[in-house]
């Protein structure tokens, strides 16, 4: 293989043989299940990098059902999301990520630098029961409930917060293991197709674990909960930040 093929063809490992094909990703039937609670703010002060500010001391800690993705497949994720600001921009920030796929998890760490680790999450409705999970190897970590559909929530709100600037750290090191790379990224959400989304009363367990440390933000009190189904497109990113420049 020539250098000017390799230049051509590189845009993720291995060379000849990716673990993920080229974009844009679109998702079919994406299924969300979020629980919205208070936790301390020390907690999220010490996980929330500058130049990001923490706009209220509370986690959004999310389950999502992919059952078709295109090029990604059927998979399902879960992790923890933190209102910030950015410049007086209202956004999300990034903060864990957990699934059962190996092409999401090098697209979204390579491409947009989603902190993204292998584990089990599983969402399943059992009797009157939304119920979400996540097992690292054989241990629970999260135990999330919510009653199933009790009432329809207003399109518009959750249009408007699923529009809203999404930010992460990615962060590729040097092959002497110093950071090459350091950036906060910024991506958007985009065609959304919103099919249903509904509330109701919800519980959320957080169980520490010493690699899936979702515990090391609090539950101090549920604020509200989310269900809802959507068609979209995640669309790549851009630099925010750079954290190597001089």
């Amino acid at each position: 293989m020539k250098i000017d093929d390799v230049r051509r063809t590189a845009y993720s490992m291995p060379l000849t043989n990716p673990a993920f094909p080229p974009g844009p990703y679109r998702f079919f039937n994406r299924e969300f299940f979020v629980i919205t609670y208070r936790t301390d703010p020390e907690a999220l002060a010490a996980v929330v990098p500058e130049p990001l500010e923490v706009a209220e001391a509370v986690v959004k800690y999310e389950f999502i059902r992919m059952p078709d993705s295109t090029g990604f497949g059927d998979y399902t994720e879960t992790g923890q999301v933190i209102p910030v600001r950015f410049k007086g921009e209202e956004g999300i920030y990034v903060h864990s990520m957990y699934l059962d796929d190996e092409g999401p998890i090098a697209g979204g760490r390579e491409l947009w630098g989603f902190p993204k680790k292998l584990a089990k999450p599983k969402i399943a409705v059992e009797s009157d029961v939304l119920v979400g999970t996540l097992h690292y190897g054989s241990v629970l970590c999260v135990s999330a409930t919510m009653g199933y559909k009790h009432r329809a929530v207003d399109h518009d709100a959750v249009l408007k917060a699923m529009k809203a600037p999404n930010f992460m750290l990615k962060i590729i090191p040097h092959v002497d293991g110093t950071p090459r790379i350091c950036e906060l990224v910024r991506y958007y959400i985009e065609d959304i197709t919103l099919k249903e989304a509904w509330t109701g009363p919800a519980a959320l367990g957080l169980f520490p674990h010493a690699l899936a440390d979702v515990s090391r933000l609090p539950v101090r009190d549920v604020v509200s909960a989310l269900h809802f189904r959507a068609d979209l497109t995640l669309g790549l990113g851009t630099v925010a930040f750079d954290y190597m420049a001089k």
